[in-house]
């Protein structure tokens, strides 16, 4: 057991304890550190508690950032790098989030493009403080839809916003995002479908039929507030055709 789980488990922890112990550690132990003193950890387990809008918290930020070149994530990681480097500086390309798949995901969920919570953050996450991410996390585990079998990602891939507001994507948004789309798919050999979420990201449907025609496509309402609270049936058809997805999964385990 680590330092930090043997102290977070110990109903006398210290920080100022703990601290000592993840200086010696190094850099990742004290990121955990600066997570742990957060509230974000469960002190039974000394394991992190997943829940909405974690990272509204800038010390559960650098945490997560400790872990963008773990071995689940850094192919994908480095092809956010890539994106970065050809979009030039002023885009703002948020990271797959370690907490999710990675290059193991089955189901990739695509959203439209990055709001201004995930600029923030630096992450595409069901854990960024907004009402889109918390319908995400939410219906999710209503569905039955495991996070360590999905990866978030987005169509495009870059913020098109200016201030605090993102602006709806085009056309021509979502012609630029579709080569990036192209390469991503490469990276991830477990894949078997994707979850098409909302209109705009829906456009992209017949260019992965005819490019990888072997991936199973749902199409899903988008999780905004906007969508969900509109009508109390909204919800309902935003879950059942999350826990269709769900039902994939399973079917798939069954197969194996």
């Amino acid at each position: 057991m680590s330092i930090y789980r043997k102290s977070l488990s110990d109903p006398n922890f210290s920080p100022i304890v703990l601290l000592e112990g993840c200086l010696e550690k190094g850099t990742d132990l004290f990121n955990r550190f600066l997570a742990a003193i957060s509230g974000n950890f469960d002190s039974s387990s000394g394991e992190a508690m997943d829940c909405p809008k974690l990272l509204s918290d800038v010390m559960a930020v650098q945490a997560r950032l400790s872990q963008v070149h773990d071995a689940h994530m850094a192919q994908l990681t480095s092809f956010v790098h890539r994106l970065r480097s050809s979009m030039g500086p002023e885009a703002a390309i948020p990271y797959m989030d370690p907490w999710d798949a990675g290059v193991d995901a089955e189901v990739l969920f695509l959203l439209e493009a990055p709001g201004p919570k995930a600029r923030n953050s630096g992450f595409v996450s069901m854990n960024n403080p907004d009402e889109t991410a918390k319908n995400i996390f939410i219906t999710a585990q209503d569905a039955g839809v495991v996070r360590k079998r999905i990866l978030l990602w987005n169509t495009v891939p870059w913020y098109i916003g200016s201030g605090r507001k993102i602006r709806p994507a085009n056309s021509a948004d979502i012609a630029a995002g579709i080569p990036s789309l192209n390469e991503l798919l490469q990276l991830l050999p477990q894949l078997r479908a994707i979850v098409l979420i909302g209109s705009k990201a829906q456009k992209a449907l017949t260019h992965i039929q005819n490019n990888a025609p072997h991936l199973k496509i749902f199409l899903s309402p988008h999780p905004s507030p906007m969508f969900v609270n509109r009508k109390p049936e909204n919800r309902e058809n935003l879950l059942g055709c999350w826990r269709d997805v769900g039902a994939f999964l399973r079917h798939s385990d069954s197969q194996v």
